[in-house]
């Protein structure tokens, strides 16, 4: 049996930390739930409750446990829990892998997701050697869009009606950061 994956803790910058998922991060996962986008994009649960929001901590360990991806912990720099951001491994065996994230609507607005999201791109591309990266944004999510150009990402394309959002099929915006930066 291969060991899981070790999901380190990252400086991020800016005083902004990266770390494994924690059961005390309930309080995190309870504020993601309320939001009105977050769980129709991840796997957060909503409406919250406790046995819910405990089996959302356990997959997150499960990613590392299946050697699938690298949860993290997005903590601002006061040290609080505010977001989530994740490297998938689905298709590393193509030398490539996803990443996704996420930021709490209390702390939005400080440059967490980029700060977190420029953490595991680089960690990804210089540590693990992956050569391509991937994003997949919603066209209406401008904040999500400016984030992703801003760590270097470029857009390649509008995939069409690519992921079941909520009750409806959406159009994606696929980004790409190869190794070499480009």
């Amino acid at each position: 049996m291969e060991q899981p994956l070790d999901v380190p803790e990252l400086a991020a910058g800016e005083g902004f930390m990266l770390r494994p998922w924690l059961m005390s991060d309930l309080d995190l996962v309870r504020e993601a739930s309320d939001d009105d986008h977050i769980p129709l994009i991840a796997t957060v649960p909503s409406p919250f409750s406790e046995a819910e929001g405990v089996a959302f901590v356990e997959r997150q360990w499960g990613r590392a446990t299946s050697r699938t991806g690298y949860p993290f912990v997005i903590v601002s720099p006061d040290g609080e829990p505010i977001g989530h951001v994740g490297l998938r491994l689905k298709d590393l065996g193509q030398g490539r892998a996803s990443l996704g994230y996420w930021v709490v609507k209390s702390a939005r607005g400080r440059g967490a997701a980029g700060i977190a999201l420029e953490a595991v791109a680089g960690w990804a591309r210089r540590d693990l050697r992956i050569p391509r990266l991937e994003l997949y944004v919603e066209p209406w999510n401008s904040a999500s869009l400016r984030t992703a150009e801003r760590v270097g990402f470029q857009r390649e394309g509008l995939m069409r009606s690519w992921q079941q959002v909520g009750a409806e099929r959406r159009d994606i915006f696929m980004y790409s950061l190869l190794a070499d930066g480009q």
